[in-house]
């Protein structure tokens, strides 16, 4: 079997899949050497070792420990120092190979060539597999001033809380406008966590930033009008992506690919009180992302099968005729990252080749 073929399956087996197509053959040959290749087969997305990973593909320390460190430096694969112990781990398709080897910003042929093998993988088969299950994998975090204080809120919802639980911050270039390549929104608004965001800044693939800098981010996101997204776990956060829905994969896989499972809604719904509304139009025009609010009569009236919450429509109202209340019917997201990877990895029937993968 070709080698790229067989590295394509044994990615397949994550919950983001890799499903086959010819791009995404290319953009493996693009990333990978035929050496990194033979060895990446061998390896799992949990870290191991260089000397468990040269023992399982038969080959010697030195050598495996070089080619780690090339797809390390790449950002094709991951890295990460424990008890003095560097382990290396397979990167997903998605978050993971389609992003970390943009984070850098750099413009070049071969960048220019993935943009376009990425986007015409998405549209073919990427995107409907990575919302291929109930279980989506990202879900909608309102804007958090956009929530009425008199509402509960949820812990997992508020996004000043959820950063005093992480401990490393880094900022980074975003893949998806860099790959699409269709608006004017700012680029440098990826923001990592913990691990992730120590493994990018290692590489130079990310800026490290403290937590007051990545709440700047935040508030520029909204000011630009865009989404914030994130894992779908009450945890922790992993990543923050701060998306607009002409390019974002997340957001694309509902505007473009009509896929329900795309990502969660979050728990609140845009109302509309009709005695304040001026029918400005702001919020249809410059900041509802996927087309939930028209104007009728002159009021803006809001589709709620539609409304993904994201807040970005209140932040923006002058009038504060606009408001976020809680769902009839919300879905909370799994407790934590391993419970979410469990439910999706059995919804698509791939559960045993996934634990193999992650033992």
């Amino acid at each position: 079997m070709d080698i790229y073929e067989k590295l394509r399956e044994v990615l397949d087996r994550h919950i983001s899949g890799a499903p086959k197509s010819g791009h995404f053959d290319e953009i493996l040959r693009t990333l990978f050497t035929p050496d990194e290749a033979a060895l990446a087969v061998h390896m799992k997305f949990r870290p191991q070792p260089a000397a468990k990973i040269a023992a399982v593909a038969d080959c010697d320390e030195q050598t495996a420990v070089k080619l780690l460190e090339s797809m390390a430096d790449k950002g094709i694969v991951f890295s990460r120092d424990k008890d003095n112990v560097r382990g290396y781990a397979l990167l997903p398709t998605v978050p993971g190979l389609f992003e970390f080897p943009f984070m850098r910003g750099d413009k070049s042929p071969m960048h220019d060539k993935l943009a376009k093998l990425w986007a015409a993988y998405h549209e073919e088969a990427l995107g409907n597999e990575f919302a291929g299950s109930t279980t989506p994998f990202a879900r909608i975090i309102p804007v958090e001033q956009a929530v009425d204080a008199q509402n509960e809120v949820m812990p997992y919802e508020a996004l000043t809380q959820m950063l005093k639980l992480s401990t490393d911050f880094a900022v980074a270039h975003c893949a998806c406008r860099a790959t699409m390549n269709r608006c004017e929104k700012p680029r440098d608004l990826c923001l990592m966590f913990d691990q992730a965001a120590q493994f990018l800044v290692s590489r130079g693939l990310a800026q490290s930033i403290s937590r007051e800098e990545a709440l700047a981010v935040l508030a520029l996101a909204e000011k630009e009008g865009l989404v914030h997204t994130t894992n779908n776990s009450g945890d922790r956060l992993n990543f923050i992506c701060n998306c607009c829905s002409c390019c974002c994969t997340i957001l694309r896989g509902l505007t473009e690919l009509a896929n329900p499972n795309a990502f969660a809604k979050s728990r609140w719904l845009a109302k509309v009180d009709e005695n304040f509304c001026i029918g400005c139009g702001v919020c249809e025009e410059e900041r509802c992302p996927i087309g939930a609010i028209v104007l009728e009569d002159g009021i803006a009236r809001v589709n709620e099968d539609r409304c993904i919450g994201c807040g970005l429509c209140v932040s923006a109202c002058e009038t504060r005729a606009i408001s976020m209340k809680p769902r009839a019917k919300a879905v909370e997201p799994p407790a934590s990252m391993a419970q979410m990877g469990l439910a999706i990895a059995k919804e698509k029937d791939r559960l045993e080749k996934f634990l193999e993968m992650m033992s």
